[in-house]
């Protein structure tokens, strides 16, 4: 563990690690009003006791020696340019979950097929195009602001 955060940094890895409580409590989020009983309700339990862990893991990596070195997710050090393109990512990326969240959680079978039924899901289908298409794009100007500042060119 003290290997990764020296690679990745403090940053870097609580986004990581943070993984571990995502996922359970996106499951909760995402069947708590479609199943009743106990099920979300333990996947949310699970996801709580896992952020405590979480928080846990952020207060021992603090005391964990990171060399001086550039890291790719160090907010302190980002240009302006850098943060404003992850800001774009993430924005991007939340609309991506959304859609695929709405997505699955929608009863389409109440959703009578006709041309403006049609046009709607094209719309919709739209809609991820782009977020996804921006989502590369803004990752890949990101990138590319990051090997920047970590790699500066020599002159």
């Amino acid at each position: 563990m003290s290997g990764l955060v020296q690679r990745w940094g403090r940053t870097g890895f609580a986004l990581a690690a943070s993984v571990i409580w995502l996922l359970p409590m996106a499951a909760w989020a995402g069947s708590v009003d479609l199943y009743p009983g106990p099920r979300p309700w333990i996947a949310f339990g699970i996801g709580v006791v896992l952020l405590l862990v979480w928080a846990g893991l952020l207060v021992w990596a603090r005391r964990v020696p990171v060399p001086e070195r550039p890291h790719r997710f160090d907010l302190a050090a980002m240009s302006s340019a850098e943060r404003r393109w992850w800001l774009a990512f993430m924005a991007c990326g939340l609309v991506v979950v959304g859609w695929l969240n709405g997505a699955a959680t929608v009863d389409w079978s109440l959703l009578h097929w006709s041309g403006a039924a049609a046009a709607f899901v094209a719309a919709l289908l739209l809609v991820l195009a782009a977020a996804l298409a921006g989502a590369v794009y803004s990752w890949r100007r990101a990138s590319a602001a990051a090997k920047r500042r970590v790699n500066p060119p020599l002159s």
